[in-house]
């Protein structure tokens, strides 16, 4: 009989984010997806937001399995310069692919690549 796999660290990071993010959509009634940003130190912040692309939560920092933040987040408030990833995680059904993009674009700006 196999033995079940344990679970990778980027497995159990997708699930706690899951939570926070069911969290904030529970706390938000307003709101259709949650804005995810992931820094290079691995805290995390998290918003959601409305029909509009305006915040229906307030921003939360966090890092996983920790008390508090990073000391460098403390600092800077998790600067944009240190940002490895971020996306929207929109509720189902999700909003049509052009009122998904004019969301993105007002929250998370546009990136153009030289």
């Amino acid at each position: 009989m196999k033995q079940p796999q344990k679970p990778t660290a980027k497995q159990i990071t997708e699930k706690s984010e899951e939570a926070m993010i069911e969290g904030i959509l529970e706390g938000s009634p307003d709101g259709i997806g949650v804005v995810v940003v992931r820094l290079d130190c691995g805290c995390r912040k998290m918003a959601a937001v409305d029909k509009n692309g305006d915040p229906a939560s307030k921003v939360i920092m966090y890092r996983d399995n920790a008390l508090t933040i990073c000391d460098q987040c403390q600092k800077d408030n998790g600067a944009f310069a240190r940002v490895v990833a971020e996306f929207i995680h929109w509720v189902k059904p999700a909003p049509d692919e052009a009122t998904q993009r004019t969301i993105n674009a007002k929250v998370l700006g546009t990136h153009t690549t030289h």
